[in-house]
């Protein structure tokens, strides 16, 4: 899809400033609809790799806002796991086709809603934090993160329910998928995904990112967001059943 065309560009801005709200701490785990949006108009695993050094810039802002922040009790819990899932991801990305992962984005976004709905973290508030539990969920959210950026659910299902101070809970998720996006890096170069053509996609979007971390950050205690996420939720889960259809045709049209 070529950058000048408006209606890629109409999404791909709105994809990219929705992470970056995200990543300032304004929308929770909505940020992980960047690459389900984006693959409206692109292939997923190209809007993956496209995402990356965008993902990065903005978590330079996010760390730097929030580095005082961090709570590394969680971060030497989870890292280990997501370290796991990161490699996880990395050898099973060649089996799966574009159809598969955009099936695997959609299933992905529909358990975040279905999460919002029904939330698993609350049956798990007021017990204590174990340390199994933090690396399965690090690993989970390195792989889903590895695959399709959208390793926020997994990565709240562990550490939500200890019900740190906001800022803390930022500084401490700005931190982990700062150390896992650098992680992917390698691989990504590997397995082709920064491309020329990506990263000049990248480079165009990068701006727009950062827009919307500084945005997040100065709105984040100055908007009530009750109605946007009444809203939102509805439109993800709509956008979640259109990607499953979308990646379910392709692969039974495809065999």
């Amino acid at each position: 899809m070529p950058i000048f065309d408006p209606y890629f560009v109409t999404v791909a801005v709105i994809a990219v400033l929705i992470v970056g709200l995200s990543k300032a701490g304004l929308l929770g785990s909505l940020g992980m609809v960047g690459v389900p949006l984006l693959s409206l108009v692109m292939p997923a695993r190209d809007a993956a790799g496209m995402m990356l050094p965008v993902l990065l810039a903005m978590d330079v802002i996010a760390v730097w806002t929030y580095r005082k922040d961090i709570d590394w009790r969680i971060l030497r819990i989870m890292l280990p796991g997501a370290a796991v899932g990161t490699l996880l991801g990395w050898a099973l990305w060649s089996l799966v086709s574009d159809d598969g992962v955009l099936l695997f984005v959609g299933v992905v976004t529909l358990l975040f809603i279905l999460d919002a709905i029904l939330p698993i973290r609350k049956k798990l508030e007021g017990l204590p934090p174990s340390k199994p539990w933090g690396t399965f969920w690090g690993g989970f959210a390195g792989f889903t993160s590895f695959i399709s950026h959208t390793g926020g659910p997994p990565f709240q299902i562990y550490v939500l329910p200890q019900r740190l101070p906001p800022p803390l809970y930022s500084g401490t998720s700005s931190v982990f998928f700062a150390i896992v996006n650098t992680a992917k890096l390698i691989p990504y170069f590997f397995l082709g995904q920064l491309s020329l053509h990506n990263l000049s996609l990248s480079a165009s979007l990068i701006p727009v990112g950062l827009v919307g971390v500084l945005a997040g950050v100065w709105l984040v205690r100055r908007i009530s967001m009750v109605w946007f996420y009444r809203i939102a939720y509805w439109l993800v889960f709509l956008l979640s059943l259109y990607i499953i259809w979308k990646g379910a045709t392709g692969l039974v049209t495809g065999a």
